[in-house]
């Protein structure tokens, strides 16, 4: 049996278009989609190709779903991965430093009527000392307001939704996904007959300058290669380059054998060509105790066999 958990989240401001506010907040809500001059699209995201130094153009509409007027604070920030595999975007008092940076709007602030959507147009140039590769960030809409906690107090809460902006800078790509670490743990079970429990924790990281996908699996042995469990294939959400996120496997039921090892296997995938596979093995001892006490009681009986038999008085 498998027991498994990968660090997979979904980030609540920036899903698939439209991107909505909180719809708990009936007072304040808004959605954020990829548009155009004429209005929406059909995009999920911004995804652009552009060379080093050249600059692009593009839209963001901001509908406003609530009875009254609303103001946004509107602007671009880069993207990054969670701990956990997720896309998310720099908290709004972090300055960006890459594709965020290179965003630029016609304000910093937008008033949209009542139930209402505004396409707002922004440019988007590419430094001439980009870094091949793709890039990934945000453009936000958010709104402050006061509201009061449970205490009583005052507090100012900003709200964000985003549409993603995806941009592939040409130039020489290298599609790389690493494990950087494996970890094992074995526990043995009180019963011998049920083996044990084995987590494998490994590290998946985007090595290379292109968002990749993929799955990873691992492979239980004993000694002499001898297979004592496989895991199914695990997906591997969307890591951006320097992205990485941390999976866990739990697999129950491995029998002791002295010599465990895990081999961790990932696929990488979300590029046109086929990418090779990477793998990484470590093992753990895993001592099967019941035999050796048996064994050890075995011995012992035999032992204290021999010592009475050679402690008896010679007969004539």
């Amino acid at each position: 049996m498998i027991v498994r958990s990968a660090l997979v989240a979904a980030l609540l401001l920036v899903p698939a278009v439209p991107a909505q506010a909180a719809p708990s907040d009936s007072a304040v809500r808004w959605s954020v989609q990829p548009s155009s001059a004429k209005g929406p699209d059909g995009r999920d995201y911004i995804i652009r190709k552009a060379a080093a130094g050249e600059r692009i153009s593009d839209y963001v509409g901001i509908t406003n779903l609530t009875q009254r007027p609303l103001t946004f604070s509107v602007y671009g920030t880069d993207a990054y991965n969670t701990e956990d595999g997720s896309f998310a975007l720099l908290p709004a008092a972090q300055q960006p430093t890459d594709l965020g940076s290179w965003i630029a709007l016609g304000a910093t602030k937008y008033t949209v009527p009542a139930n209402t959507r505004l396409d707002v147009p922004f440019a988007l140039t590419v430094p001439a000392d980009a870094t091949p590769g793709d890039h990934a960030g945000g453009v936000i809409a958010s709104v402050s307001e006061e509201q009061t906690d449970a205490s009583g107090r005052t507090v100012l809460v900003d709200r964000r939704v985003a549409a993603r902006v995806y941009l592939t800078v040409a130039g020489t790509v290298a599609p790389t996904l690493s494990i950087d670490r494996v970890r094992l743990e074995y526990a043995q079970s009180a019963n011998p007959a049920d083996g044990g429990d084995m987590t494998v924790t490994y590290l998946v990281k985007n090595t290379g300058n292109l968002r990749l996908t993929g799955t990873g699996s691992v492979k239980v042995t004993g000694p002499f290669g001898w297979e004592l469990a496989r895991t199914d294939p695990m997906e591997i959400p969307e890591l951006l380059p320097g992205g990485s996120i941390t999976v866990t496997e739990k697999i129950v039921g491995v029998q002791p054998t002295v010599r465990l090892a895990a081999d961790v296997s990932v696929v990488p995938a979300g590029f046109e060509a086929k990418l090779p596979v990477v793998s990484r093995a470590t093992g753990v001892w895993a001592w099967p105790w019941a035999l050796v006490a048996v064994l050890g009681a075995a011995l012992l009986y035999l032992t204290f066999r021999l010592i009475r038999r050679s402690s008896r008085p010679a007969t004539n």
